[in-house]
């Protein structure tokens, strides 16, 4: 009875804990393994102006307002003495700059820095419908304009397909006498995805322009691009004005809806716009972990990156200690490896992280042996036992010291190490060994010693993987997982595998 409470208790357990990773990877994005890599792109529009002199300046810019496909990983306005304020009427995002007085030219920037995610949340747009005015063209125009829109409208069947036989026709290699006619005064992309919105409005057919910006990598006086949007009824469908190719391109990023001005400027003249754009990889747990914040996840707000920087680094090493005790679990209990205590093995692992697993070994070697030899000679004193381990460890801190002394004389720097070892288990260690040696004699006594540097090792290997780490870091649920584990070996009664070995006459006969 007691067995099955426990093999329910650990699957609890076990689904408790993958259910919970399983929802950060599929819901929140959070990496398996820590090389995983996103596309982060850096975004500056630099905005220059001439203020008017002794007057209020007041600038209104639009911003990004989520862009679909993209983590807004990070966002910064950079202005001296100006007021900020930031407003968002449901279709654009604006920054607002304000300032009493400003004299001679003035810089703003904005900057934004956007990852490549497929699975960012996009804040909803207010589907705005605008109404429809038929254009009022010149009488040549018109007619002009009534021709195309005939011949259009005979071979397409909703608004998706007029706008793009339109679009055909308006930018055909060889257009006709009606599509030139209507291209003839047109000075700038601008102006003409506005003319075939008009054109567009001719038939009834709701469309906007809007501003994108295309990234591409070492940018530095790029430009917004304007594209055009069509509503079919329930959705805008975007359109190259220039090709009639349906859709966005790849790495566009939707600056602006609509033919309002970008920059609003008051109090100031000859203003000037400039975007200079960049590209570098970024680790995607720091972007999945920004998008989870915009989606205003509760799971994410109580994780530990919500702990200071500090205490992150701390519980990156501290989470790995369930993984050494695992092992030792395992190694003692399945393979029956004899070690000294169930803790020693891990503390010294811990040190190794940093002194590195030879120098380590042979710290540790030389350490031991050291303080066998004086422990051996305390035991001729007759010392009782309180008084005995006390002048260990007191022996064991001044050998430390001495090892590190010696070693920097010598020229070797990883000696100075030695004072990471955790200096109350090298002193139960060592009076450990020496009743094992006393009692059990020389064999077992090195036996259990080697065993545990063996335990130790392994220790260390297991906790300086970094996609370990990753995964206890990132998913801390995973140790209820190991924790059901230990559970299950708790009940594990069979044959370790040195036990086999050594019944291995038994088992043939």
């Amino acid at each position: 009875m007691r067995n099955l409470h426990v093999k329910t208790l650990a699957l609890l357990l076990i689904v408790a804990g993958i259910s919970l990773c399983w929802y950060k990877v599929t819901r929140l994005g959070l990496p398996l393994l820590p090389t995983e890599k996103a596309e982060v792109w850096t975004v500056e529009a630099r905005i220059e102006f001439k203020a008017r002199r002794d007057a209020p300046v007041k600038l209104q810019f639009s911003i990004p307002r989520q862009p679909s496909g993209y983590t807004v990983v990070d966002e910064n306005f950079v202005s001296s003495n100006y007021g900020l304020t930031t407003e968002d009427d449901g279709l654009n995002r604006f920054a607002q700059w304000a300032v009493r007085r400003a004299k001679g030219y003035q810089v703003l920037y904005y900057r934004i820095h956007l990852a490549q995610d497929p699975m960012a949340p996009v804040q909803p747009a207010t589907i705005v419908v605008p109404e429809v005015h038929p254009p009022r063209f010149p009488e040549l125009l018109h007619s002009a304009a009534a021709g195309l829109m005939e011949e259009v409208r005979s071979k397409s069947a909703d608004s998706a397909t007029f706008a793009r036989e339109l679009l055909l026709r308006l930018n055909a290699p060889m257009p006709n006498s009606n599509a030139s006619l209507l291209k003839q005064d047109i000075q700038s992309p601008e102006e003409w995805t506005k003319r075939i919105v008009d054109l567009l409005a001719g038939a009834n057919i709701a469309a906007r322009m809007i501003q994108i910006l295309l990234l591409k990598d070492g940018i530095s006086h790029g430009s917004l691009t304007p594209w055009l949007e069509v509503y079919d009824g329930t959705q805008w469908l975007a359109f190259n004005p220039q090709t009639g190719e349906a859709g966005l391109p790849k790495d566009a990023v939707v600056w602006h809806i609509g033919d309002a001005p970008i920059l609003d400027l008051s109090g100031g003249k000859n203003p000037k716009i400039e975007y200079s754009i960049t590209e570098r990889t970024q680790d995607r747990t720091l972007v999945a972990e920004q998008r989870a914040r915009q989606m205003g996840s509760r799971l994410m707000e109580y994780s530990l990156f919500s702990l200071p920087v500090a205490t992150q680094n701390v519980y990156r090493v501290l989470l790995m200690v369930p993984i050494g005790a695992f092992l030792i679990v395992f190694l003692r209990n399945v393979i029956g490896i004899k070690t000294f205590g169930t803790f020693m093995p891990i503390l010294i692992a811990l040190a190794f992280r940093e002194t590195e697993l030879l120098w380590g070994l042979v710290l540790f070697c030389l350490l031991v042996a050291l303080g066998l030899l004086i422990r051996f000679y305390l035991e001729y004193l007759k010392l009782l036992l309180v008084p005995r381990l006390a002048a260990v460890l007191i022996i064991v801190i001044i050998l430390m010291a001495l090892v590190s002394l010696v070693s920097h004389k010598l020229g070797f720097d990883r000696g100075l190490s030695v004072a990471l070892f955790p200096m109350v288990i090298l002193a139960m260690t060592i009076e450990r060994m020496s009743l094992v040696w006393e009692e059990l004699g020389s064999s077992e006594a090195l036996k259990q010693g080697f065993g545990s540097l063996l335990v130790a090792a392994l220790g260390y290997l297991s906790m300086s993987s970094r996609c370990l780490e990753h995964l206890v870091f990132v998913f801390p649920e995973l140790l209820l997982v190991i924790l059901a584990m230990t559970l299950l070996l708790g009940r594990y009664t069979g044959y370790r595998l040195t036990e086999l070995w050594r019944f291995r006459a038994a088992f043939r006969s």
